[in-house]
């Protein structure tokens, strides 16, 4: 390579390392799908290039496959573990982790969901019965605080081994307690973490990928979904069960 495209693919190079770093702040600070879609539009070049182009609209979000409000990497995998088990990989198909789940749940808990911005939670708090839902002072981001670091501890006083070590059957066993109410935590009842947890691991095996989990929109080819459709026009009068090709919101925005 000459030296004047050595200084051209340097200037190129810096050029975007600029632009996809506003791009991520941009999708920090909005803590939104906006954000996300942003970058996801603007980075699919460069992501395509890294992958020979042969990426999806998924993966070429590099910044996605990072965690946002998960800082330490022990705690993630606690995470990656627990949806593992209520959402498991079978015969029909891939599980949470290889939809991207833990990804989801992350970004939910850096954004308004997580931080219950649009919900009344001021007190006075009082104990509620398991029939009435989420009633906690703790925001989500902080009953996944607890309820994750308290797997860990009970994993570590029953089974003298981390939540993430522990084989399949042991796993659901300490999840099966959390979920029966036996675990003691702070400020929240393991029954209504474990029911957070699992609505969640759900949510994200069939959320629109722009929303960084169901993968490549498998969890919605297993169940034959057709996602996010312009119109159905040429299907809605056929008499027999049409199967369409799934198709997500990165579709709208590329």
């Amino acid at each position: 390579m000459s030296e004047h495209e050595q200084k051209q693919e340097s200037t190129m190079s810096r050029r975007r390392f600029i632009r996809n770093s506003g791009l991520v702040a941009g999708g920090l600070v909005g803590g939104g799908i906006l954000g996300g879609l942003i970058g996801a539009n603007m980075n699919k070049d460069d992501a395509a290039n890294d992958n020979g182009g042969h990426g999806n609209g998924h993966d070429q979000v590099a910044f996605q496959q990072s965690p946002l409000y998960f800082t330490n990497p022990e705690i993630f995998g606690i995470l990656q573990a627990a949806v593992e088990r209520i959402y498991p990989k079978d015969e029909n198909g891939p599980g949470a982790n290889d939809l991207d789940v833990p990804f989801f749940i992350d970004r939910q808990l850096a954004g308004s969901w997580g931080n219950n911005t649009r919900e009344y939670m001021q007190g006075p708090f009082f104990p509620g019965s398991n029939f009435q839902g989420y009633q906690s002072p703790l925001k989500r981001h902080e009953v996944f605080d607890v309820g994750l670091a308290a797997l860990q501890t009970y994993s570590n006083d029953k089974h003298k081994k981390p939540f993430a070590e522990l084989e399949g059957e042991q796993q659901d066993e300490i999840l099966t307690a959390f979920e029966e109410d036996k675990v003691k935590l702070r400020g929240v009842t393991s029954r209504t973490f474990f029911n957070i947890l699992r609505a969640a691991a759900i949510e994200g095996v069939y959320a629109d990928p722009a929303y960084a989990g169901n993968k490549n929109m498998e969890g919605w080819k297993m169940k034959d979904f057709p996602g996010h459709q312009m119109s159905y026009i040429n299907q809605i009068e056929s008499k027999k069960f049409v199967e369409i090709k799934p198709n997500s919101l990165h579709s709208y925005t590329s």
